[in-house]
């Protein structure tokens, strides 16, 4: 890569660029004072230069210079089509750049702000873009007053000023100003002023002289009537009345509404040229507008995105209807069905360390169950991988089979019980039941995971959603182990090993849980630059219940001194995790992103060992890419190289962190230059992982690094990858091994791994 970037950049990148123009190389943006403001400045520049890869070459120019003159050749033709045209210098766009700039200060309080332009040369037939901000001083704002003649308006303004945006001593900003006019507007419109629009606020900045203070007038204006174009007080709506309106096609036309079927519940009244597909008090529920409240724009939007989540409904929208000459509004619920029940299909290839396989399912779902938008899903799902390099045993290949049967109930279980009002607070909360079983058929065993659960879903915000796992129930069943795997690893004393039986006996974890996710969509930096940013948390233990009871009544222990029930050892643990990633637009096709993960488990009471499925483990797509899956730690633990020793490449606590600089190279190909660090550890002492053990003076030495370069091919529905890591540090080995950066071997040190979706 270094070498086709290195002869790209070599060829000509002005060829393309005529007599007398220039190529717009750089743009620089240089403050006096404030270097925030020549960041934020950055988002009005007119005319960018030709992009770079990550943000240091100009790959895409480079390409584009390749092609030859003739435009109708495929192979220019292709050149061009993949490369980037040069971005030709025009003084016309630098000049409404530089106005643009200047208007953004003057906008945001520096009342006699200038920008200089100043195009300077940068080599043969390339300039460089420079815009000098000279800011001056920042005006303030000394008083604040409201002039209307609208008397009940202004009531209603002046009782919420506490939530106003504007504050003596406040920088002047028209960014401020232009907020606190959406806010009042939105504040008038949950009070029944359903026709006022911000545009019938202006303010008026009056400035001092020899001071830099300025006074703010707001002014609203009075309502003009349309037909005796009088200035009147602005009009209070209120809800006259309800309707639902279900139909496919169907509009607000009063033949056709008459021709539909018409039934009341309650004081809403349904209109449909079909058999409603909802129960009525379904959507009675979802809906926050009644007949005789005062029109409010918030209530509109509740009822609005409350309908939105109901799977049976392909989308719902609000409609105002006026009563002529009065102030009254009947309200009609546009409604259209979805289509009930689907089928879906997946299939998908795997290669497991070599080892080729497939894997496909089907999915029904019916969306609308009880006719009260309840999902319900049936997932069918079978895999199939041949397996190499084992020896004594009678099969060479794996089978995986199960199904998958849930049911998200909207709401609580008990929530039709409660009254109407506490089941709208409820409306963005669901209960979701499933009931899973599989069943995994090895060369070494089988194994059988019957599992149910009851959680509950909850969000207050858009960006945010929680969910308590009430009882997770799962029974590990291992109903036949190869003799010649009890034989080498199980039963043998000099090879025995205590994590790797542990997991190889019956098992039941009951578990309850708790998780968050918050998601935020882009804001502004300190700087100016755009963040995003997703938090993910989850805490869940396990059979405190069960040791509860055993302390209170008794219990029988089995051979190794573990309580049962129903003669099965119960696992007991705790366990958390946190999950963090932040985005930086560094510009329109380069980005930083940061990836934290932090996890720890501990068994206890009745468990020594966690069980496999909750133990962490490193390595692989979506972890340190330097290693294969599962092919890092714990700690300094170095593998075996068996067969079977991914169980002791298994820990108790994890350490995840990414930094990757992403880059669009052409049309829909993406790349990535990725840098991992971390490692697993266990917390408690075992035998059989040596160097493994957590140690808080001296764990540093055991985190892993290391690097690579990666390949997205961004589709609409999908995102392939592949990335190719290479260590950097691995804490497993010792002197010139341990660092790989300076002593690299290809064949020990890299890894290749191909996936669907981004790793975080």
């Amino acid at each position: 890569m270094l070498l086709l970037v290195s002869a790209l950049l070599s060829c000509s990148t002005t060829k393309f660029v005529p007599d007398g123009e220039h190529l717009l190389s750089r743009v620089h943006i240089i403050s006096q004072h404030d270097r925030t403001l020549a960041t934020k400045a950055q988002a009005y520049i007119r005319q960018q230069p030709n992009s770079k890869w990550f943000s240091v070459a100009k790959v895409p120019l480079g390409i584009f210079s390749l092609s030859g003159s003739d435009s109708t050749k495929w192979g220019n033709k292709m050149l061009r089509r993949i490369g980037e045209e040069p971005v030709i210098f025009s003084p016309s766009m630098a000049e409404l750049t530089r106005y643009n700039i200047e208007q953004m200060l003057r906008n945001d309080g520096y009342l006699h702000a200038t920008v200089d332009f100043e195009a300077r040369p940068a080599g043969d037939k390339r300039l460089d873009a420079i815009y000098y901000l000279h800011e001056r001083e920042r005006y303030t704002v000394s008083s604040i007053r409201m002039v209307t003649d609208d008397a009940r308006l202004e009531a209603i303004v002046k009782a919420d000023l506490a939530a106003s945006l504007l504050r003596t001593g406040m920088p002047f900003s028209v960014d401020v100003l232009e907020a606190e006019r959406r806010r009042i507007t939105a504040l008038l419109k949950d009070n029944g002023y359903y026709r006022f629009q911000k545009d019938y606020i202006t303010f008026e900045a009056d400035t001092a002289h020899h001071s830099t203070n300025v006074g703010i007038k707001m002014n609203i204006a009075l309502f003009r009537d349309t037909e005796s174009q009088a200035y009147v007080p602005h009009r209070q709506y209120s809800i006259n009345s309800v309707t639902f309106v279900s139909g496919a096609g169907l509009r607000l036309n009063q033949h056709e509404l008459a021709s539909c079927d018409t039934m009341q519940w309650g004081e809403y009244k349904f209109l449909s040229k079909e058999k409603l597909s909802i129960r009525p008090k379904v959507l009675a529920k979802h809906t926050y507008l009644e007949g005789g409240g005062r029109y409010s724009q918030s209530l509109v939007d509740r009822t609005h995105n409350s309908l939105a989540q109901l799977s049976a409904l392909r989308y719902a929208s609000i409609r105002m209807v006026e009563h002529p000459k009065s102030s009254l509004l009947d309200a009609y619920i546009m409604l259209e069905r979805n289509k009930r029940r689907t089928i879906s299909f997946e299939l998908e290839g795997t290669n497991t360390a070599g080892d080729l396989g497939a894997a496909a399912a089907v999915t029904f779902s019916d969306k609308n169950l009880f006719r009260g938008s309840e999902l319900l899903s049936l997932r069918l799902f079978g895999a199939y991988e041949a397996i190499s390099g084992l020896s004594g045993y009678t099969r060479d290949s794996y089978f995986e089979y199960g199904a998958e049967l849930s049911l998200r109930l909207y709401g609580g279980v008990l929530s039709s019980l409660m009254p109407v009002e506490s089941q709208r607070r409820l409306q963005k909360s669901s209960t979701l039941l499933t009931l899973k079983f599989d069943s995994q058929e090895r060369p070494e065993f089988d194994r059988q995971i019957l599992s149910g659960a009851w959680s509950y879903l909850w969000s207050k915000k858009p960006q945010s959603s929680h969910k308590v796992d009430i009882l997770d129930v799962n029974y590990i069943y291992v109903p036949w182990i190869s003799d010649t795997f009890k034989r080498d690893y199980l039963d043998s004393i000099s090879n025995r090993n205590s994590i790797l039986k542990y997991n190889y006996e019956n098992l039941l974890i009951t578990k309850l849980g708790y998780q968050y996710n918050y998601n935020s969509s882009y804001g502004t930096g300190s700087k100016g630059e755009r963040v995003a940013f997703a938090v993910r948390t989850n805490v869940e233990c396990s059979g405190n219940l069960l040791r509860g009871l055993n302390s209170a009544f008794g219990g029988n222990k089995n051979s190794d001194g573990q309580y049962t029930f129903m003669n099965i050892a119960y696992a007991q643990y705790v366990k958390g995790d946190l999950d963090f990633t932040a985005h930086l637009n560094i510009d329109d096709e380069n980005s930083f992103v940061v990836h934290l993960g932090l996890g720890v488990a501990y068994p206890y009471g009745n468990s020594t060992v966690l069980p496999f499925e909750k133990r962490y483990f490193a390595g692989g797509a979506n972890s340190l890419r330097g290693w294969t899956v599962r092919g890092l730690g714990p700690g300094s633990y170095r593998s075996n190289d068996s067969n079977i020793d991914f169980i002791n490449q298994s820990g108790d606590l994890k350490l995840d962190c990414s930094f990757e600089l992403r880059s669009h190279l052409f049309w829909k190909l993406h790349s990535a230059f990725f840098i991992d660090a971390g490692n697993i550890w266990t917390i408690r002492y075992y035998r059989e992982q040596s160097g493994g053990q957590f140690d808080i003076k001296s764990f540093h030495k055991d985190i892993a690094f290391s690097y690579g370069l990666g390949l997205r091919f961004e589709l609409d529905l999908f995102v392939f990858r592949l990335d190719a890591g290479m260590k950097a540090l691995n804490p497993a080995y010792r002197g010139k091994e341990r660092y790989p950066l300076l002593n690299p071997d290809f064949g020990r040190d890299f890894a290749l791994h191909f996936a669907i979706g981004y790793p975080f």
